[in-house]
């Protein structure tokens, strides 16, 4: 996959424990853990993004 352009998550903690990154894709988005930035990504779509993201905040 091409160069991403990752981000850390604003949900992050400060201290780097629990970090993720995202990253847009063509065709959904990339999710890492950025303390292993050569490992393993998740890509999703968008919209299966956007209804875990809403589940969780309707709790």
């Amino acid at each position: 996959m091409r160069d991403l352009i990752w981000r850390k998550s604003s949900r992050s903690s400060s201290d780097g424990d629990q970090c993720v990154e995202v990253a847009h894709v063509e065709h959904g988005v990339a999710i890492r853990d950025s303390k292993e930035p050569e490992g393993p990504f998740l890509v999703v779509p968008r919209a299966a993004l956007r209804a875990a993201l809403r589940g969780l905040t309707d709790r």
